[in-house]
């Protein structure tokens, strides 16, 4: 071996380019979305298939037209809906890099302001749609996982419920770690479930090749026509192999859509289409007994395995779900659809990875109050899908405002468009509402309680904007008059904190009226967050002096950093203010906010909002205030 001479410069150690970089980046991310956003989706062939034969066949036999009118339902589902509705044209409908119906709300909303009031309605209710998916894919998910163990031995089902709910303890208790890690533990045993579905259904076509004629979809014409009295039913059946669909926009924020487009067209389209079609050729060559071929085409070595990656899939396939409402949630917030909540973001390179701790609490908590209250996956099996559906249908709607108002399109392939999927949303949707009695209830139940909290929310806030803004005085205003006659000065510093700058905050105004002094700094702060995770101190403050008295100061904080007043206004001495935090009081209002009959909401509303501006996170600990230092006006307000 040759060595170099010690007297020789040192070859250059290359760097990875920022190209290599970013694939290794998409590649992490890919593997991240394959755990969070296809872990439903990608559980369906456990059981739609077998759930479309027996409605299409009465029984447990299915004759070969009915195996491929079925297969050719599923695989253009898969493909209308997932591939070409949400892949090619929802995806690319973000808000500023997130995702979900609310994001397409906005969008809208903010191109439609003379129906406005009508699409955030339509955004309520698919958001809360959504939220009534979220309770019920977790508990029947685990619950249908955990009774597996049944097939082992009857003897385990008194255990059945109580490990269902220690395992949804499990779930809900890792979110904290974020869903970028989350996705990290999970994405590698979703990729390995997906290679083991598609390879165990390319053993079956190989047998039966003839499988493949059901990508042709005059098979679904023949069905239809041959069996209209059980299409229906089958139809609702087929909805579940595209359940899980509406959680790649929702996650949208988590990942990305590059990320998530690409874990579709390589790796979970190509695996379900050759397990379903796997599933077809097996039941075909066993004379069309239906039985629960997704198992029974991997008998032999391969069962048990098999049965040990179902089990941790279905397990898997909460996430999505889960990780979606941290998302909708975080939009409502910031929509001010909801009161703010706690948000912690657990990733420094996508900002759309967050941690709702509250959130994660309240749907632990319906989620195993479900399972307990059903006992049993079947009967949660009724609840499923008319949720999703609902909100599919909302999706295809805004999408067509979308497409008129912000992309332009012309009104015909715009409305050809949205007719093909408007089409199979209200044939999904009607096919699953009649379950309504038979458990899909629990979903409506859910979704019109978030409708109530939303409505309540957004109707209180503009009822409480318009009495305060009838009191707000323009900041400049006050300040002149003040300079010009001046009130009784106290020495120290006054910190004022508002989200407007430009109006006199309320406990100005309040400290004015009561204590009549003024002190001889007054501060109007206000605090930003910026795009990126963190910011740099010389981009922090952000100074403009109003007049000797007064003077605006805007903090900004990066989204992965936790806001420290005290601190970032300790930079403010290299920009001549000689902060110091004992002679300096910080000025908070905290509204009392009291019912009233003649606020234009009924009293039990009033009540409600009350309730839901408790909810809202503290601004004292939020930004880390000394409470020493902390002065809070009370104002009461009727609304």
């Amino acid at each position: 071996m040759a060595l170099a001479n010690p007297g020789s410069e040192a070859e250059p150690v290359e760097q990875p380019s920022h190209s290599e970089i970013e694939q290794h980046s998409t590649k992490v991310l890919m593997l991240g979305a394959l755990g969070v956003v296809y872990g439903d989706i990608g559980t369906s062939p456990i059981y739609a298939f077998r759930e479309a034969l027996h409605a299409s066949s009465g029984g447990n036999v299915a004759n070969r037209a009915d195996i491929l009118g079925v297969l050719s339902l599923i695989i253009w589902s898969l493909t209308i809906t997932v591939t070409i509705k949400y892949i090619m044209f929802v995806l690319r409908a973000d808000n500023r890099g997130e995702g979900g119906v609310l994001s397409l709300m906005a969008l809208a909303r903010g191109s439609f302001p003379k129906r406005s009031a009508v699409i955030l309605g339509i955004g309520i209710v698919g958001a809360s749609l959504f939220f009534g998916d979220a309770v019920i894919t977790p508990a029947i998910s685990v619950l249908s996982a955990v009774e597996g163990m049944n097939v082992v031995t009857p003897a385990f089902q008194p255990y059945v419920v109580p490990l269902t709910l220690v395992i949804l303890a499990a779930v809900f208790a890792v979110q904290r770690f974020g869903t970028g890690g989350v996705g990290l533990v999970f994405g590698p045993v979703t990729a390995v479930w997906f290679l083991a579905i598609g390879l165990s259904g390319v053993n079956h076509i190989v047998a039966d090749p003839e499988i493949l004629w059901a990508i042709s979809p005059h098979y679904i014409a023949a069905f239809l026509i041959h069996s209209p009295d059980v299409s229906f039913v089958t139809i609702g059946a087929v909805f579940l192999a595209v359940t899980g669909a509406e959680a790649l926009y929702a996650d949208l924020g988590h990942f990305g859509r590059k990320p998530i487009v690409l874990a579709w067209l390589w790796i979970v389209f190509p695996c379900l289409l050759l397990n379903y079609a796997g599933q077809g050729a097996f039941v075909l060559a066993n004379g069309g007994v239906v039985g629960h071929p997704f198992f029974e085409m991997n008998e032999g070595w391969a069962l048990i395995p098999m049965v040990v990656l179902a089990t941790a899939a279905t397990v898997i396939a909460s996430q999505a779900v889960i990780s979606g409402a941290f998302s909708l949630t975080r939009q409502a917030v910031q929509l001010n659809m909801l009161p703010r909540l706690e948000i912690l973001h657990t990733s420094e390179k996508q900002s759309g990875q967050i941690y709702m701790p509250r959130v994660n609490l309240l749907l632990a908590l319906v989620v195993m109050l479900l399972v307990v209250g059903f006992g049993e996956s079947s009967r949660l099996a009724s609840a499923y899908g008319i949720s999703v559906t609902g909100n599919m249908l909302v999706t295809t709607t805004l999408l067509f405002v979308i497409m008129t108002r912000i992309w332009k399109w012309n009104l015909w392939p715009a409305i050809g468009l949205t007719a093909l999927f408007g089409l199979i949303d209200v044939g999904f949707f009607a096919s699953n509402i009649v379950k309504v009695f038979e458990g899909g209830w629990a979903s409506l139940v859910v979704a019109f309680a978030i409708v109530l909290g939303m409505w309540t929310w957004v109707r209180g806030s503009r009822y409480l904007f318009d009495k305060t803004r009838r009191n707000e005085i323009p900041l400049d205003f006050l300040a002149g008059n003040l300079l010009k006659k001046k009130p009784q000065l106290v020495s120290g510093t006054a910190v004022f904190l508002t989200s407007d700058p430009l109006s006199a905050p309320t406990a100005l105004m309040h400290s004015l009226k009561h204590y009549k002094v003024l002190h001889e700094q007054n501060v109007i702060l206000s605090v930003v967050t910026a795009p990126q995770p963190v910011v740099p101190d010389s981009e922090r403050v952000k100074m403009e002096t109003v007049n000797e008295l007064f003077m605006r100061v805007t903090l900004t904080f990066g989204y992965m950093e936790q806001p420290n007043i005290p601190r970032a206004l300790a930079i403010c001495r290299k920009q001549g203010w000689k902060f110091d935090i004992m002679t300096t009081s910080f000025f908070l209002s905290r509204r009392s906010l009291k019912a009233s009959p003649n606020s234009g909401m009924p009293v039990w509303q009033d009540r409600l909002f009350i309730g839901l501006a408790r909810t809202a996170a503290d601004a004292t600990e939020y930004f880390q205030i000394p409470t020493g230092r902390v002065v809070e006006i009370g104002t009461q307000v009727a609304i």
